[in-house]
């Protein structure tokens, strides 16, 4: 059987019915690991370690001791520590550092042990490859090269976490988890044909998550479909109290809603999102959008309206200044939290070095590649005597306003729909040269991580290159639940979903 074509809520049923084994699912992925390789999607892989997993996995199933997610393997972004497999953030600085303990989303979803007897009992395959840091819309940033597009390997997958966009696109794992800074798991998600959600900050613990910026970093699912993101982000999610951003009632089903019509009392199938408004921001249609995106995202909002949903437009002022906001505070986040790479305690450090300054100075220099540095740079600037209030401050003050932007508009709809890039997937190395040219990419998906919100990609069309359409759905605080819903609504009545990639057996 191909089962990497199929959902991760089947491949559980047939777990469950016994007509497959977690160690046969595993060795499967293992071998289509090993042999796409050139996808570069994987940093890290033990073999040995994802088979005494699946063996464990195999235990609890026979015992009948098996969870809803059991057995099933998954590959996780390598900014999550995780005990056993190197954790090296794509950077240099990391080169071979191995954790010795598990990131609480790599417990959560990982086999029960008297440490962690919830775990969702999953099977790590290994970690895959990211922009270094995150820091990046490519993956071209990655110490260890750029992940390369399964549906044109002269294209980029997007980025951070390409890797991860990347193996499930290429049948290399059923899904896989990835972090959302500014995009980085709606953008890769949309470039790679995926479903991703990035969740309300608070949702998804950050603690073992190798920091960028903490007010930003979250956590989510990137898979096939919203069924599978609702499955995965349902075992990610719980209060933790070693992240005090972690919120006390972060653990629910979020599938609860998939199946079920928008409004209480809707008996009519045809219409199950009847009652649901639907925002169409002006700002995210306007000049910079490419026609071929324009058209696939209308057509998809125009699906969810023959589904009974209203469309109306709203508007997101602020939108343009997104990206001057965020790329002062996540720069002076990323300054302070790599502050701590330092040569010192672990990671790189210099062979040749005069003194302790000079020490600290050529293992940063040597560990840490150019996009890194050039944003410790900006961040070290803007938190300078004198700068801090010209550019951190007042982006803080933006921050605010772009947030009551969002809600202003979520007092007309209940969903906000728009792409979520301006354009589909672009050529290895054709804006890695202009560093403004690749964040302006992030234009839609900047200001719903200021603001804290729940976003997610969802699979709508294929350019005239045959490269993947993503349309982003924006939901209100704590509503992942809902905007599952719609997705899978949509997903019900389209398969864009189900599209292979063309470079892919």
């Amino acid at each position: 059987m191909s089962w990497h074509n199929t959902s991760i809520a089947l491949m559980a049923k047939a777990l469950a019915a016994k007509e497959v084994s977690s160690t046969e699912l595993t060795k499967y992925f293992l071998d289509r690991i090993e042999s796409g390789k050139q996808w570069n999607a994987y940093l890290d892989v033990n073999t040995h370690l994802s088979l005494e997993q699946a063996s464990e996995a195999d235990i609890l199933i026979s015992s009948g001791k098996a969870g809803k997610l059991t057995g099933i393997p998954v590959a996780h972004k390598d900014v999550f520590v995780t005990r056993g497999w190197k954790s090296t953030a794509a950077s240099k600085i990391l080169e071979g550092y191995l954790s010795p303990f598990d990131a609480t989303v790599v417990a959560n979803l990982g086999i029960p042990s008297a440490e962690n007897p919830n775990g969702a009992g999953m099977v790590c395959l290994g970690k895959t490859n990211m922009d270094e840091f995150a820091m990046g819309s490519s993956n071209e940033n990655s110490a260890y090269g750029p992940v390369l597009n399964p549906w044109n390997s002269e294209y980029v997958a997007g980025g951070s976490s390409g890797g991860s966009a990347a193996a499930v696109a290429a049948g290399l794992a059923p899904i896989a988890t990835g972090t959302d800074t500014g995009g980085s798991i709606r953008q890769p998600a949309a470039f790679c044909g995926l479903t991703g959600i990035k969740p309300s900050y608070g949702r998804v613990s950050r603690y073992g998550m190798i920091a960028y910026a903490s007010s930003l970093d979250q956590a989510g699912p990137m898979g096939k479909t919203a069924e599978d993101c609702a499955l995965l982000l349902s075992a990610m999610s719980s209060h933790d109290p070693r992240d005090s951003t972690s919120l006390a009632d972060s653990g629910e089903d979020y599938g609860r809603y998939l199946n079920q019509p928008w409004k209480e009392g809707n008996t009519n199938p045809a219409k199950p999102l009847e009652g649901l408004r639907i925002g169409l921001p002006k700002e995210f249609f306007a000049e910079g959008l490419a026609e071929d995106v324009a058209k696939s995202v209308k057509a998809a909002a125009k699906a969810l309206q023959d589904l009974g949903a209203e469309l109306l437009e709203v508007s997101l002022p602020k939108t343009k200044l997104s990206i001057p906001v965020y790329y002062v505070l996540a720069p002076a986040e990323a300054s302070s939290n790599l502050s701590r790479f330092d040569g010192v305690r672990y990671g790189h450090r210099a062979s040749e070095y005069r003194d302790l300054g000079d020490m600290y100075q050529k293992s940063r220099t040597e560990g840490f590649g150019a996009e890194v540095r050039r944003r410790i740079l900006i961040g070290t600037y803007v938190l300078c005597h004198g700068y801090y209030d010209a550019y951190y401050l007042q982006a803080q003050k933006i921050r605010r306003i772009i947030a009551a932007d969002f809600q202003a508009a979520f007092s007309e709809c209940d969903v906000i729909l728009g792409p979520v890039a301006p354009d589909v997937a672009w050529r290895l190395g054709e804006k890695s040269k202009d560093p403004v040219q690749m964040y302006l990419e992030d234009i839609y998906t900047l200001s719903t991580n200021l603001a804290g919100l729940p976003a997610m990609s969802v699979p709508c069309g294929l350019s005239k290159n045959n490269l993947p359409i993503g349309m982003q759905l924006i939901g209100n605080y704590f509503s992942e639940a809902r905007l599952l819903q719609v997705a899978h609504q949509y997903q019900r009545a389209s398969d864009w979903h189900l599209r292979q990639a063309s470079g892919v057996a």
